[in-house]
């Protein structure tokens, strides 16, 4: 069945838009389904086995990450488009290089928004790199830098992480565990 079974009411003016930072998984460090524990449904992760590194890049500004519900009467079927847009400022040959290796894989992407929410985009399939704006500006005080989009389709929205700290993602009781490392540079 297809019924929901809950309501909802009008929430607090007591969140913020915006992304904070996120973490670069590379694609293959889990197995799926097989790796990933859910809390009681498949929208909430508590665990994810077998990672051992999760790439941190911190973000200030203009970044988002959207997704878009296309359903099919006719087809039967539904997806979800997940697309995450980031600005990357200065440019330096590790993050060229960075840029270049994840346009040729599919990485999975833990996007951290302002609200200390905890978003895995990409969870099945992963999430391409579709474009990727190098840019030098024209004018003094334009961008140095990196735009990048990321778009991904998976079968359910982003999964939230059972955690609202960096710290709840490794460690003892993190959904990674302790045998996962943050790298940030």
């Amino acid at each position: 069945m297809c019924e929901i079974t809950t309501g909802r009411l009008e929430v607090c003016k007591d969140v913020v838009g915006g992304l904070d930072a996120i973490y670069f998984i590379n694609y293959g460090d889990y197995s799926f389904p097989t790796d990933v524990t859910y809390v009681s449904s498949t929208d909430t992760i508590d665990a994810i086995a077998n990672v051992t590194s999760l790439y941190k890049y911190q973000l200030k500004g203009t970044n988002t990450f959207d997704q878009v519900i296309t359903t099919s009467r006719e087809n039967g079927t539904s997806f979800v488009e997940q697309t995450l847009s980031v600005v990357l400022k200065k440019q330096d040959a590790a993050t060229h290089k960075t840029v270049k290796l994840l346009s040729y894989g599919r990485p999975n992407i833990i996007v951290k928004t302002r609200n200390n929410q905890f978003f895995l985009a990409g969870l099945e399939h992963g999430m391409e790199l579709t474009t990727a704006n190098v840019s030098n500006g024209a004018q003094m005080g334009d961008l140095v830098g990196y735009n990048l989009t990321f778009v991904g389709t998976e079968k359910i929205l982003a999964n939230l992480l059972d955690t609202t700290t960096e710290a709840g993602l490794i460690g003892a009781g993190g959904v990674f565990g302790s045998t996962t490392t943050i790298v940030t540079s």
